[in-house]
């Protein structure tokens, strides 16, 4: 369920109530947390695939993580029944980025080619490493492919896919 449902993309994952007062305590999934102070109503998807609408009355960050308050959600139960829940926006509410940057349900589903067209597979994920990402690239077998303009090419969001310009050896492992 992480990352992107349909047309929606994840900005936080609630985790738990806090307090008595229907707050809850979200590991926020953006590299933009400013975003959340734009941000009025987000759609929720339950555990069981669910949605509801829901309007945020107030929120804030601590320790690394937001804490919200949404409207008609008042009592530690309330909340309760929203834990494990993705607090998310429509792809066109999405931040928006450079022309060479790209969010990671964008690259996955990508098909990933070679400059002479030979079908390598497609991206599963996007591995963060802390240097260059990984793509994970479901083909014969899995493929870690960096995630680096000198080895990805092209990378044309609109038609899914990702051309690479592999070194010798790359696949060999």
């Amino acid at each position: 369920m992480q990352g992107v449902t349909d047309d929606l993309v994840a900005v936080a994952r609630l985790a738990k109530p806090r307090g008595l007062k229907g707050e809850l305590i979200g590991d926020i999934l953006t590299d933009f947390p400013e975003r959340f102070d734009a941000l009025d109503e987000v759609t929720l998807v339950m555990p069981d695939g669910s949605r509801r609408e829901l309007a945020i009355d107030d929120h804030w960050f601590q320790s690394g993580r937001i804490v919200l308050r949404f409207g008609g959600v008042d009592t530690v139960e309330k909340a309760e029944e929203l834990r494990n829940a993705e607090v998310c926006v429509t792809e066109a509410d999405a931040v928006e980025l450079e022309s060479d940057e790209f969010y990671d349900w964008q690259l996955e589903g990508c098909r990933v080619e070679t400059t002479e067209h030979t079908l390598i597979g497609t991206v599963r994920e996007l591995l963060r490493t802390g240097g260059t990402e990984i793509l994970i690239v479901n083909g014969e077998k899995d493929y870690m492919i960096p995630f680096a303009e000198s080895i990805c090419v092209e990378v044309d969001i609109e038609n899914k896919l990702i051309v690479v310009d592999l070194p010798e050896g790359l696949l060999d492992f």
